[in-house]
């Protein structure tokens, strides 16, 4: 059942946005940030390449579902493809530059995830997604969002969408160009990333 929703207008946030605490001075290690993590589970927490600590609410309900559903048609596709995993919100990456990251949707392929050893995969590894989605939620400021996903492409990541319901837009982010923007897209194609695979953004919209 598709669900169709008007295009929301700029407006002041309904839930609290996020809290950005500098740490550089203090210095805050992988495993003080797992502990935060697990200490405050209603939290989310990323952590920058100049060790400032981002914390995030939870999301709105809408934001939720929509980030299952995004989550659930990459997973779909991965246990049929065979060649990736797909990763959630809570996978925290430890890329390249040092910043902690966890995208709202990820891919990697089965041979790196192999090459990280159960030390690294139970903690934020030090590695990078091929593919990342970030959904931009009413509280995140768009700038923030867009600049994230230039960090992650900086940092390894061949392809990236992020994908903002309030403007229905879709920000294509690819290695070595510049963003492409698609107005109101029914759907996106993963490329040469994630072979064969469509997102279906109709339930999105």
């Amino acid at each position: 059942m598709t669900t169709t929703r008007t295009p929301r207008t700029e407006q002041a946030p309904a839930l609290p946005t996020r809290l950005v605490l500098d740490f550089s001075s203090v210095g805050l290690t992988r495993d003080q940030l797992l502990q935060l993590c697990a200490d405050n589970s209603d939290l989310r927490f990323e952590l920058t390449a100049d060790k400032e600590l981002i914390v995030m609410p939870p999301a709105g309900l809408e934001s939720g579902w929509q980030e299952i559903e995004l989550g659930r048609q990459v997973g779909n596709w991965a246990v049929q493809d065979g060649s990736g995993l797909v990763l959630g919100a809570n996978a925290g990456y430890t890329l390249p530059n040092g910043a902690i990251r966890a995208p709202d949707v990820s891919w990697m392929p089965l041979s790196r995830w192999e090459a990280l050893g159960t030390y690294e995969q139970s903690r934020f590894g030090h590695t990078f997604p091929d593919f990342v989605i970030e959904l931009r939620s009413p509280s995140d400021r768009l700038s923030d969002v867009q600049a994230k996903m230039e960090e992650y492409l900086e940092n390894g990541t061949l392809l990236g969408w992020l994908i903002d319901p309030q403007t229905r837009q879709v920000h294509v982010y690819r290695a070595g160009r510049d963003p492409e923007i698609l107005d109101a897209p029914a759907s996106v194609s993963g490329e040469q990333v994630l072979r064969g695979f469509v997102l279906d953004l109709t339930r999105i919209w």
